[in-house]
C-alpha cells in the first residue's frame, strides 16, 4: 500500500478493509456448496469499535446531553442494539468476501439461519456456515463439428387458409343454439372433479372449444369428444380425468378422478366476411391479401420457432451425454416456474396465439420437474460455451426483442419494455438470447443436413386447454395473462373485449 505526506489525504474516502477470515468449502453435490466462515475476535471487536464510534458523538442517554454521555455507559445502554447491526455488517461483507474469493458462481441467494447466529461473548472467533446453490463445474463438451439435422417447413397457401380461419373464429358471431353440439363447437360448461364422493374443485362456466381431448394444469379429460358430441342445453354428462404422471404428489400420479360435466350452453359460430369495412376495423388492413401476408408472416415466425428448437434439441443432446450432473430438488421446484414464464415470453414473441401457449403450458405442468430439469441443463451447458466464447446480450438485442414483441401486440415500445422490467422477466429475454447466439455459433460450426417436414394433423386440431387445477393446491402462481395474442391482426384486444 502506497504512503502520502500530502495533508489533504482525509478529502480521499477511506476503502473498508479487508475482513481476515478462513472459509472451507464442501461440495455435496455439483449444485450446492456448504460454506464454513470464520472470522477472528479482532475482527469483530474492530467492528464493534467502528460501530460505537459512530453512534458515541450522536447518543442520547438519560441524564446527558446528546452526545456528552461517557462510552462505557453508551456501550452499555446500546449493546443488544449495536451487537445485532454489527452482526448483520460482518455477515453481509463476508459473504460478500467469500463469494469473489471462492472459485465458484452463485444462482441463488445464501441460505443461513440468521437468527440463529450469534457473536461471541468473549473471545471466541465468530463463525457460521451457509449453504449455497452454485453452476455446476463439468467440463465444456466440444460443440464445434456437430452433426445436426435441420427441419425444414414451407409455408402453404392452404397453410394460410388454414390459420386464417383460425383467426377469424376469434371474431366469429356466437349464437346460443338448442341444436346438438358438434366437434368446433363451443360449449359453456361447469365441470365437477370429485374423488369418492367428495368435491376437489370445481371450474365455473368456462367457455371451451369441443375438440377430442380437453386438458387442466393436472390432467386431461381424453374423450372429452366423444362425451359431449352430441349434448344440449341442460345435459349432465360423467367422465374420467386422467392425472397426469408428472405431478409433485406420487400418490395421485395415473389417478382417475370422477368429472361431471354440466352444458350450460351450446353456441354455434359464423366467421364474419372479408368486407372492406371489417378489414380496417380488424387492424387497419387495406385488403384480404395484406391480411393473408399477415398471417402468412406469423406463420414463418412459428416454423422459424420450430426450426430453432429442433436444432437447439439436436445441439443439447449432442452435448448433454457429456456433462452429467447432479441437479437438487429444491433448485428445479424454485426454477419450475420462472421456466414455464420463460417458454411463454418466448413463444408469445415468436407469434404462438394463446390457444397454442395454454396447450403448451398444461403439457409443461403436467411434467413440470422432467422438463424444468432438461431445461436447467441446456441453460448450463450454453451459457458456459457463452462465457468462453464472450457471448453476451448487447442493447441493441434487447432493442430488437422489444421491438418485436411492441410490433406483435400493436403497444409502444416503451410500454412493452416497462412491463417486461416490471415483472421481472428482462433477465429471461437477455438468457434468451444469449442462448441464441450460442445456438447460432455452433450451427455454424457444424454440419447441417436439411430434412423436409411432411405435416400431418397435429394435436392442435385435437385438444382444448384451460388453467385449472383438478386437484386442490396451495401453489396459485399464475402464467402472465396475455395483455394481446401475438399472433392475431391489430385491435384483436379491443375486439375481443367487445
Amino acid at each position: 500500500m502506497s504512503t502520502s505526506t500530502e495533508p489533504e489525504t482525509t478529502e480521499v474516502p477511506e476503502e473498508k478493509k479487508t475482513i481476515q477470515l478462513q472459509s472451507t468449502v464442501e461440495s455435496p453435490s455439483p449444485c450446492v456448496r456448504q460454506v464454513i466462515v470464520t472470522i477472528p475476535h479482532a475482527e469483530v471487536e474492530r467492528y464493534l469499535k467502528d460501530a460505537y464510534d459512530e453512534i458515541v458523538p450522536e447518543a442520547s442517554v438519560p441524564g446527558f446531553r446528546a452526545g456528552r454521555a461517557p462510552r462505557k455507559l453508551v456501550e452499555k445502554q446500546f449493546r443488544d442494539r449495536v451487537r445485532e447491526q454489527v452482526k448483520g455488517a460482518l455477515l453481509m461483507d463476508s459473504l460478500s468476501q467469500v463469494s469473489d474469493k471462492e472459485e465458484f458462481s452463485a444462482i441463488g441467494e445464501p441460505e443461513f439461519d440468521f437468527e440463529s447466529i450469534e457473536l461471541p461473548e468473549d473471545n471466541g472467533d465468530f463463525k457460521y456456515q451457509f449453504t449455497v446453490e452454485v453452476r455446476p463445474d463439468f467440463e465444456t463438451p466440444t460443440w464445434k463439428g456437430l452433426k445436426l439435422s435441420k427441419p425444414v417447413e414451407e409455408i402453404t397457401d392452404a397453410d394460410v387458409d388454414e390459420s386464417l380461419q383460425r383467426v377469424l373464429g376469434r371474431y366469429a358471431t356466437l349464437e346460443a343454439t338448442d341444436e346438438a353440439a358438434a366437434m368446433g363447437d363451443k360449449l359453456v360448461v361447469t365441470i365437477k372433479f370429485t374423488e369418492n364422493g367428495k368435491l376437489l374443485s370445481e371450474l365455473e362456466e368456462e367457455r371451451v372449444t369441443l375438440n377430442s381431448r380437453l386438458s387442466f394444469s393436472d390432467g386431461v379429460i381424453e374423450d372429452f369428444g366423444t362425451l359431449m358430441t352430441g349434448a344440449i342445453e341442460g345435459d349432465t354428462r360423467t367422465g374420467k380425468a386422467k392425472i397426469s404422471d408428472g405431478v409433485s404428489n406420487e400418490e395421485t400420479r395415473g389417478k382417475e378422478i370422477d368429472a361431471e360435466i354440466q352444458v350450460i350452453e351450446v353456441l354455434k359460430s359464423e366467421l364474419p366476411k372479408l368486407t372492406p369495412s371489417f378489414l380496417e376495423e380488424l387492424g387497419d388492413f387495406e385488403s384480404e391479401q395484406e391480411l393473408r401476408d399477415f398471417v402468412r408472416d406469423s406463420l414463418t415466425r412459428q416454423a422459424d420457432y420450430r426450426t430453432q428448437q429442433a436444432l437447439r434439441q439436436s445441439v443439447v443432446d449432442a452435448l448433454a451425454g457429456n456433462a452429467d450432473f447432479e441437479l437438487p430438488k429444491s433448485l428445479v421446484q424454485r426454477q419450475t416456474q420462472r421456466e414455464l414464464q420463460r417458454k411463454v415470453l418466448e413463444l408469445r414473441r415468436s407469434g404462438f396465439d394463446e390457444d397454442n401457449i395454454r396447450r403448451f403450458v398444461n403439457a409443461s405442468r403436467q411434467n413440470a420437474q422432467a422438463s424444468t430439469e432438461a431445461a436447467l441443463r441446456e441453460h448450463f451447458i450454453l451459457e458456459k460455451i457463452a462465457e468462453e466464447a464472450e457471448l453476451d446480450a448487447e442493447a441493441a438485442d434487447y432493442d430488437a426483442e422489444v421491438a418485436l414483441i411492441a410490433q406483435q401486440s400493436d403497444s409502444p415500445e416503451r410500454k412493452v419494455r416497462a412491463r417486461l422490467e416490471k415483472s421481472g422477466q428482462m433477465d429471461a429475454l437477455r438468457n434468451q438470447i444469449v442462448e441464441r447466439k450460442v445456438i447460432e455459433m455452433i450451427v455454424e460450426a457444424g454440419e447441417i443436413s436439411e430434412e423436409k417436414v411432411e405435416k400431418t394433423k397435429g394435436d392442435d386440431d385435437q385438444e382444448f386447454a384451460v388453467y385449472h387445477n383438478i386437484l386442490p393446491t396451495r401453489d396459485d402462481d399464475a402464467i402472465p395473462a396475455a395483455k394481446y395474442e401475438d399472433n392475431a391482426p391489430k385491435d384483436a384486444e379491443k375486439k375481443e373485449k367487445e
